[in-house]
């Protein structure tokens, strides 16, 4: 009874120090650096680069639509704990103006910062329907091209406030661009099934932008004539999209998942065309079809070239 008295404070402590979480440099987590992303996809594209040195926090959950994002009070809290918070950019957060006003303590990111933006007058719709996107179309994440740059600006901010995990950063990022730039040659091969004169697109709303300049696609109409999801057609513009969508024979009509799909059936019903889902705003939850950002570009690419094919 003696022996076991006398060593039971060493297993005891051995015991807990072996059960307690520790990032992969030792430190336990608290100790990591904390960081806030806004979006899901974001978040799954700070998680790779950030890896275990950070702690990371995503306010938008999986599904949900930016343009009508809420706050809980778990997200202020980490707005204010945050070290670092990573934003879409170009408008794309307005939701969250004066609550990142009221609560950012630290460093605020727009990972879009750099980007070869899309300005409103070269889609012809309704420039002045949306005023929050006045610096142009915020959807750069439809082409892997552009997330190289968001990869590149999120390693340096990361870097920047924890420069003792600076080549963990870069490290992380180097291996996801190589990840990236497989992406967008697979891409291409998926898009060369399709013949030039059959790439045409009419999504819910205007979120192609980036992907349609990328890889040659036209887009030929939009449900709903506007960057946000919660926008309304008139009357004559539904009529018109249809006469388009006669006219140039197009077969599939693109609907993000995270939209009301009501109208895309109307029209669907009224041309004959196919309704075809695809992630445009957020990732699935994590088990599912577009669990990560390069998962939700090849479940997009695999659905848009299957239905114009």
């Amino acid at each position: 009874m003696k022996r076991i008295y006398l060593t039971f404070p060493i297993l005891l402590f051995l015991t807990l120090y072996a059960c307690t979480p520790a990032n992969r440099h030792g430190s336990p987590p608290d100790s990591r650096l904390q960081v806030v992303s806004t979006t899901s996809i974001v978040g799954d594209v700070v998680g790779n680069i950030g890896g275990e040195a950070i702690e990371l926090v995503v306010l938008f959950p999986p599904g949900g639509d930016p343009h009508t994002f809420e706050p809980r009070p778990q997200d202020i809290a980490a707005l204010s704990d945050a070290e670092v918070v990573f934003t879409s950019g170009l408008g794309l957060e307005e939701a969250l103006e004066g609550l990142l006003e009221a609560n950012l303590n630290g460093m605020l990111v727009e990972v879009s910062d750099g980007i070869d933006v899309i300005p409103l007058q070269d889609k012809g719709e309704h420039e002045g329907a949306l005023p929050e996107h006045g610096a142009g179309d915020p959807h750069t994440w439809m082409d892997p091209n552009n997330v190289i740059v968001w990869a590149q600006n999120i390693a340096g901010a990361l870097a920047e406030a924890d420069p003792a995990n600076r080549e963990v950063y870069q490290t992380n990022a180097e291996n996801y661009i190589g990840e990236l730039r497989e992406l967008d040659a697979w891409i291409r091969q998926q898009v060369e099934q399709v013949p030039p004169e059959q790439r045409k697109l009419v999504s819910d709303h205007a979120v192609l932008g980036y992907f349609a300049r990328q890889y040659g696609f036209e887009q030929v109409g939009l449900v709903v004539p506007s960057l946000s999801s919660s926008a309304a057609p008139s009357a004559q513009e539904l009529a018109e999209l249809v006469d388009a969508i006669h006219a140039q024979d197009v077969p599939a009509i693109l609907v993000s998942t995270t939209v009301n799909p009501a109208l895309s059936e109307q029209v669907a019903n009224d041309t004959g065309a196919e309704l075809v889902f695809i992630y445009t705003g957020s990732l699935s939850q994590p088990d599912g079809e577009a669990g990560s950002y390069i998962q939700l570009m090849r479940y997009n690419v695999q659905a848009i070239v299957d239905s114009l094919k």
